[in-house]
């Protein structure tokens, strides 16, 4: 689909696109009036005249009032649990369970030494397999992790980067297993590799091995697997890290950029190659400020995308996105308002027209959800969705001075740090001047040269000079006197502390799970083709010492059952580790 001309009255052609939509069968069939039984129109505007352009109506560049004409009457967005605890068996259970209680889709959380690509058996594994996340060790993991679920049928969100590409491969050997056609599965793993080292820590090896895997990557889905996402740029664990609206916002869409200029520098077409990229953001606490960062992200995503970066089609454009609730607002004290922060803040992540959904648990801020808190959360979403009527329009807060000044105002806060980010990067060209950009992106194309990227080199600035942490530490050191000294309330910590509450049962994960894990292992190693192991891993490390795409070589391995540890010491050999300078 081709972004459209800007002809007739804004009205007009929102109209044709909602029609359009309706002769297709796009529009569900449902109630949409009020509780009262009062009827309501699928969008409001202004009954006369012309928005602005930086506003515009839904499904109409630049797509500040959301993707599709219809909203939410066309599609409610995804309901996606973010679950993972002890092993395969058990979180296979837990799936299950959110499936049968009405989840749209799965998110897998894996545990810490999974995401640091280590085996359960190794030895800085002790004490932490299956405590954050599920443990998975080899592909024999993933085909337990989705038994009796069929990975064509249902959309799975793997939260991982550093080892990204060996879950991915593990995945799609599940896949196979299963005999799914794999050119048709439609999911979304995380990669993105340059948030690890602004905030979150996760990661294996120095920046440019990790940026080649994950070209590896997009031009591998690019090519066989059309509906998959590769990459999940994600701003949720910067805002976790303590940074403010606008820098999350920022941070995550110039690490957008930087992965759009490395599929350019591979030659792939950015109208190819752009719809598979999605983001993941954090829903805080701050209602119209949360509502704001979202409509100003899909509006700074689509003008980049066009006008710098040369993206025809609305797909390419379209800046689509994940929300989790914020884990950080989450108190151990009373707990139970928790329930109340989390059904604002994913409140807000719908009213900002979010793709999927995931709302954290009132227990987590002390341990894994249990059963029982794991479907409160769930059932905030389905009153939100079936209960409150925000489904029934698109963007009810367009046109709302607050709102709008808000996403204007982050938008040019956000700017201003697009600006610091090519400085950095050794640009003389500004953000505001999309020619020039669009100009350096041209020259560009299919090239590898240190330099020519200048959002990408800013980043890798950035990340070596550590700007980014510093920014954060900042913001995060403001908020925190404000505080304590009671500027800013949060309530039962600062103010309103009295409390009948009693101490709520928490989940906890046994160290058998650990000692399973480890013997599962062992016996798995024992009864595999060893040689086939060694042979294939080998192959893999030839090709990580030249230019050849690594993910066939790594699915070879995979398929002998070639552990995660395994594969990533492998190729620690090969590019060596990464280890962040010391600051003070």
């Amino acid at each position: 689909m081709t972004s459209t001309p800007q002809q007739g009255s804004g009205r007009e052609r929102w109209a044709q696109r909602f029609a359009g939509a309706q002769s297709k069968g796009q529009v569900r069939d449902a109630d949409f009036t009020t509780l009262s039984g009062m009827a309501v129109e699928p969008v409001y505007g202004p009954a006369e005249g012309e928005v602005p352009e930086r506003i515009g109506w839904p499904g109409e560049f630049p797509f500040t009032r959301g993707l599709y004409p219809t909203g939410y009457r066309g599609r409610t967005w995804t309901i996606r649990q973010f679950a993972g605890f002890g092993n395969a068996v058990q979180t296979n259970e837990r799936y299950k369970l959110i499936l049968q209680r009405g989840g749209g889709g799965l998110s897998v959380a894996f545990d810490m030494p999974t995401l640091m690509g280590r085996d359960s058996d190794d030895a800085l594994a002790l004490g932490e397999v299956g405590h954050c996340g599920v443990a998975i060790d080899s592909a024999a993991d993933m085909e337990v992790l989705f038994q009796d679920i069929p990975l064509q049928d249902v959309t799975t969100s793997m939260t991982i980067s550093g080892p990204a590409v060996p879950a991915f491969c593990m995945y799609l050997v599940a896949a196979e297993r299963q005999g799914a056609d794999i050119s048709k599965l439609n999911g979304t793993l995380q990669t993105d590799i340059f948030k690890e080292y602004i905030a979150q820590k996760e990661w294996l090896f120095a920046p440019e091995p990790h940026l080649r895997l994950i070209g590896d990557l997009m031009e591998y889905t690019s090519a066989k697997i059309p509906a998959y996402k590769p990459l999940s740029v994600s701003g949720y664990h910067i805002r976790e890290a303590g940074s403010t609206a606008a820098q999350e916002l920022a941070f995550t869409l110039a690490d957008g950029f930087g992965y759009v200029e490395l599929g350019l520098s591979r030659g792939l077409d950015v109208d190819t190659f752009a719809p598979g990229l999605s983001f993941f953001f954090d829903s805080h606490l701050d209602f119209f400020e949360e509502i704001a960062k979202f409509r100003a992200a899909r509006r700074i995503w689509a003008r980049w995308l066009r006008d710098v970066y040369g993206a025809k089609t609305d797909k390419a454009q379209w800046l689509r996105f994940h929300t989790q609730t914020a884990g950080v607002s989450l108190t151990a004290q009373q707990p139970m308002n928790n329930v109340v922060r989390t059904a604002v803040e994913a409140l807000a992540a719908v009213l900002g027209g979010t793709n999927s959904l995931h709302t954290n648990a009132l227990d987590e801020t002390l341990a894994l959800p249990t059963d029982q808190s794991a479907e409160v959360a769930l059932r905030t979403q389905q009153v939100l969705m079936e209960e409150t009527g925000v489904v029934n329009v698109a963007d009810p807060l367009g046109g709302s001075w607050y709102v709008e000044a808000l996403t204007d105002q982050i938008e040019a806060e956000a700017e201003k740090i697009f600006d610091k980010i090519l400085t950095m990067g050794g640009s003389s060209v500004m953000s505001a001047d999309t020619e020039g950009l669009a100009a350096q992106v041209q020259a560009g194309i299919g090239r590898t040269d240190k330099g020519v990227w200048p959002i990408t080199e800013g980043i890798l600035r950035g990340i070596e000079d550590g700007w980014f942490m510093s920014e954060i530490a900042e913001a995060a050191f403001q908020y925190q006197t404000a505080l304590e000294k009671g500027d800013k309330k949060v309530v039962g910590v600062n103010v309103h502390t009295e409390s009948m509450a009693h101490e709520l049962e928490i989940l906890r994960v046994s160290h058998e799970v650990e000692r399973e894990q480890v013997r599962a292992l062992a016996d798995r190693k024992a009864g595999r083709d060893q040689a086939a192991v060694d042979a294939a891993l080998a192959t893999m490390c030839d090709v990580a010492r030249g230019e050849g795409n690594l993910i066939e070589p790594m699915l070879t391995a995979v398929r002998a059952e070639a552990t995660m540890g395994e594969i990533c010491d492998a190729l620690r050999d090969v590019w060596g580790v990464y280890r962040e300078p010391a600051r003070f």
